[in-house]
């Protein structure tokens, strides 16, 4: 049998994510402002994954470098590119009401690393296997699901950032390239992605290893219900609520999936809220 974890990988991890984000955290709260905390969030993912990796290395093999390194990529993607964003942007809204509220502002670097530390499952407890299975055909699906994820949060992060750059479109909503099958493409790339992730670390798992699954499904549940897609439905009907275009574009573009306007437009309610993640909390015009 083979002996996943003996070298208490998730504990390192823990203290590696809570001392870097507290780190960033002292560093935010001391200067009074927040244009590090995407950066911090997203190069710590690159952190564990080489971390535990190099703590294995003589376990080393070929899905654990290849894995590693789609975390990598990924990781060093959305943090020069929200860096970037933000230093072009200014502030970050989200933190309007905690910046000058201590508490609040360490509540959310403590549930960053809570997040980062959890979605990092999968490649922690690939990284700390001591065995390799062969690869075959559930790898490969996880690293195509992965890489098409991640082209697609690729692609919509740019398209958006050139729409918002421009200041005849700056106060629309984004209706361009993958943002007029979606109204929030680069959330279905980051969730796609990580449960390439998770698929392509199964054949590693054992037993209560599948607990990684875990990483994929906070992912899903934070961007589906609490600070991904709810949030900034409401930022659009509060500001776009009463153009009739918006609403068009609302009824008829997926909240999520791809799918072309002229198929979704047409779908029964029920079908868009079983199937295409329709939920009434996206819905905040009265």
């Amino acid at each position: 049998m083979a002996k996943v974890l003996d070298e208490n990988y998730l504990a390192i991890t823990a203290i590696v994510t809570i001392a870097y984000q507290m780190s960033f955290f002292i560093i935010a709260a001391t200067c009074k402002f927040d244009k590090v905390t995407d950066f911090a969030g997203g190069t710590n993912y690159v952190i564990l994954a080489v971390l535990t990796l190099f703590l294995n290395w003589e376990h080393s093999y070929v899905r654990k470098v290849i894995m590693t390194s789609m975390v990598v990529i990924w990781g060093l993607r959305l943090s020069i590119f929200l860096l970037r964003r933000i230093l072009q942007w200014g502030e970050d809204r989200r933190f309007d009401d905690k910046r000058a509220n201590l508490l609040k502002f360490a509540v959310f670097w403590i549930f960053q690393a809570i997040w980062v530390w959890t979605v990092s499952l999968p490649v922690t407890i690939v990284n700390a296997a001591d065995w390799h299975p062969a690869i075959g055909a559930v790898d490969v699906l996880g690293w195509v699901i992965w890489a098409v994820g991640l082209a697609i949060e690729a692609i919509s992060d740019q398209q958006k950032l050139s729409f918002k750059s421009d200041p005849d479109t700056r106060s629309r909503w984004c209706a361009v390239g993958l943002w007029r099958y979606s109204r929030h493409p680069n959330y279905f790339g980051e969730i796609l992605l990580w449960w390439g992730v998770f698929l392509a670390s199964t054949p590693v798992l054992q037993k209560d290893q599948f607990v990684a699954v875990f990483g994929p499904l906070f992912v899903t549940v934070i961007l589906l219900f609490v600070s991904g897609i709810p949030m900034l439905e409401a930022s659009s009907d509060s500001k776009h609520g009463r153009n009739t275009e918006y609403l068009e574009y609302k009824r008829k573009t997926s909240p999520l999936i791809l799918m072309p306007t002229s198929i979704y437009g047409r779908l029964p309610d029920w079908v868009k809220l079983v199937f295409f993640f329709e939920f009434p909390i996206y819905n905040n015009i009265n």
